[in-house]
């Protein structure tokens, strides 16, 4: 599935949620489900900066696309911040690149955050299009 197919995903995933609660119930619910990192991989410079919880970032590249995973000690950030690694997911350097999280937005998620978690959310991306930047360099 391509960057902007999965974009389109998530929107039709979130957009039937009209209450934040149960949109935010929805990612944490997700969270819940999600894979977390195991103790050796949660590494202080694999921290985000900025964020309320502890939200660690693992990325990879292989075969020309970017892999991402996370895991945080707060379930909210935990939700967010794996629906925001799946979207980049398996997309080129380039992809990822031309690509915002805006889209969080767009289904009224970054509204209902307090401003540190926007501030990991945005520190999130930014280091997610760090890695591709310095992986499209190479």
């Amino acid at each position: 599935m391509s960057i902007l197919e999965k974009r389109q995903a998530i929107l039709d995933e979130l957009s039937p949620f009209e209450d934040p609660r149960d949109r935010f119930q929805y990612i944490i619910d997700r969270a819940k489900s999600a894979p977390g990192l195991p103790e050796e991989q949660r590494l202080e410079q694999r921290l985000i900066e900025g964020c309320t919880s502890q939200l660690w970032l693992v990325p990879s590249h292989e075969d020309g696309v970017c892999h991402f995973c996370s895991d945080a000690d707060a379930v909210i950030t935990k939700g967010i911040a794996t629906l925001v690694c799946d979207f980049y997911d398996g997309a080129t350097p380039a992809e990822i690149l031309s690509t915002g999280a805006d889209f969080l937005a767009q289904v009224g998620l970054t509204q209902h955050l307090s401003p540190n978690r926007r501030n990991g959310l945005s520190n999130l991306v930014k280091k997610i299009h760090a890695f591709a930047q310095s992986v499209q360099a190479q």
